[in-house]
């Protein structure tokens, strides 16, 4: 009996101080501390004004927006897709001189691109050198203005001592 005694005792003190806490937070709200409700009201449309004002905010200028990004993506497609397949060869070669490596055979396969202003080209090319300067020409053509992506390499030795590269990669064509 003395537990349940003591126990009693023990939830009438719990009792007593989730009363007084209540008791208290009632008079926070009541005085000033707290601050009016007209003021808690006006923070509270301030903030939720603030919330739609951000969620609109990618919204603005639209209408000048678009045309700036239609003007950007022409100028990415003229800039980095060619309109002929010589401009690739020329632009393979041109970087195979400045690295310091030899093309010895290119290879096109035109496939359908999923973009429909553009056209895929798939290139086989057999590149030969120095390791060093087919590292640069892989860099090269990665930084180059017209966009290739490499698909593969195979690399090998050559019985003079230099080194061996099948790359495969792929560019688009621009329809013109």
């Amino acid at each position: 009996m003395a537990d349940l005694k003591q126990t009693r005792n023990r939830l009438y003190i719990v009792i007593a101080v989730l009363l007084a806490l209540d008791a208290a937070a009632v008079a926070m709200l009541m005085t000033p501390v707290a601050g009016r409700e007209s003021l808690r009201q006006e923070e509270l449309r301030q903030a939720w004004m603030g919330l739609k004002a951000r969620e609109s905010a990618p919204w603005r200028g639209l209408d000048k927006k678009i045309p700036q990004a239609k003007r950007e993506i022409d100028a990415f497609y003229r800039d980095r897709f060619p309109s002929s397949y010589s401009a690739i060869s020329s632009n393979l070669d041109k970087i195979a001189a400045e690295s310091g490596v030899r093309v010895s055979s290119e290879k096109y396969a035109e496939k359908d691109a999923d973009i429909p202003s553009l056209q895929r080209v798939e290139i086989d090319a057999e590149v030969s050198g120095d390791y060093v300067p087919l590292a640069k020409f892989i860099n090269s053509l990665e930084r180059s203005q017209l966009f290739f992506m490499i698909d593969g390499l195979d690399l090998g030795g050559e019985q003079s001592g230099g080194v061996r590269l099948h790359i495969k990669l792929e560019t688009y064509l621009r329809n013109s």
